[in-house]
């Protein structure tokens, strides 16, 4: 057997146990926490509809299935073969395009540890950490054998608590070095070096997302980024694919949504919470964002939502 074929082979008998035991840890649709802290497992046994959510700092890795997400007019599409790294906070819109009860989507969250990426860097050789060819907040890199066999050992854990407290801080730092080591490896090096460029940008996304319901000025952001009002306008846009303007819409707009259909509230209510003066706009721009008006698009997810769905939108509060 040539090298190439035995690499496959370790790659197909580490994917086949994940699957094996995701699926064990996620029984039901949803997503939820497990027992080492930063890991989160998501079941889904049919496609969903396109769903919003605000992504936060993390390693997507799916187990079995196929999920796309939307930032803008920007399609990325992560499966078995590929994981997706969100570097920065991001509104979304998320959805499960391949899922079934006999091969249900599965997938795995890490969340991104800014610190340990930090400590890495001062072990490793400096040049630690690969271009990605792309400034965007978030990408997709092929998961290789050492990332999956490192993932294969954390997901081995949750079924052993006592063991997972000493040996899952272990794995996860391996885990970090494996995806430091690879195709994304210089877009995560950027995360914790605290004057580069996506971190001055995420510092005024965190701004922004403290006060999203406030009017803002973009020599505010500007200076919380440590840039001219110009340079900061276009690394914002490079890094989100928006621009303030519009990602402060984003975020107002998921909110909104979020607080009619967990919190009950009538369409002009939610507007007027999450900062718009005029219902007529809030609607028009609600329905170019999620296809239909408020009170048409809510009513038809409260009538006919899964639990995944549910479970998602639930998750999409920006605290």
């Amino acid at each position: 057997m040539s090298t190439h074929a035995r690499s496959l082979s370790v790659v197909d008998t580490l994917k086949a146990e994940l699957v094996e035991r995701v699926g064990r840890a996620a029984r039901s649709d949803g997503a939820r926490e497990t027992s080492i802290a930063g890991l989160m497992v998501v079941r889904a046994s049919e496609p969903s509809q396109p769903l919003p959510s605000v992504y936060e700092p993390s390693l997507c890795i799916v187990v079995q299935g196929r999920k796309q997400a939307r930032l803008i007019d920007e399609i990325y599409t992560y499966d078995p073969l590929h994981y997706l790294v969100v570097s920065v906070t991001l509104p979304m819109i998320g959805q499960i395009t391949e899922a079934s009860p006999d091969r249900p989507y599965l997938c795995l969250r890490i969340n991104i540890d800014r610190k340990l990426i930090g400590e890495l860097l001062m072990q490793a050789n400096p040049a630690l950490g690969q271009r990605s060819g792309s400034d965007r907040g978030l990408y997709l890199a092929a998961a290789d054998a050492e990332l999956l066999d490192a993932v294969v050992r954390l997901v081995r854990l949750i079924d052993h608590p006592q063991d997972a407290v000493v040996l899952a801080p272990l794995i996860l730092r391996e885990i970090h070095y494996r995806a430091l080591s690879g195709a994304l490896g210089e877009r995560l090096r950027e995360v914790c070096i605290v004057d580069s460029q996506i971190q001055r940008v995420a510092r005024a996304i965190d701004a922004l997302r403290a006060r999203f319901a406030e009017p803002f000025r973009i020599e505010d952001l500007a200076s919380i980024a440590h840039m001219s009002p110009s340079s900061f306008h276009h690394r914002f846009k490079q890094v989100t694919a928006m621009s303030p303007v519009q990602f402060q819409k984003q975020l107002r707009l998921h909110e909104a949504r979020r607080l009619m259909l967990t919190e009950g509230l009538e369409a002009s209510s939610a507007a007027h919470r999450v900062g718009y003066e005029s219902p007529s706009q809030f609607s028009r721009e609600y329905r170019r964002l999620f296809g239909a008006p408020p009170r048409r698009e809510v009513g038809a997810i409260r009538t006919g939502a899964s639990m995944l769905d549910r479970d998602f939108n639930a998750s999409t509060a920006l605290r």
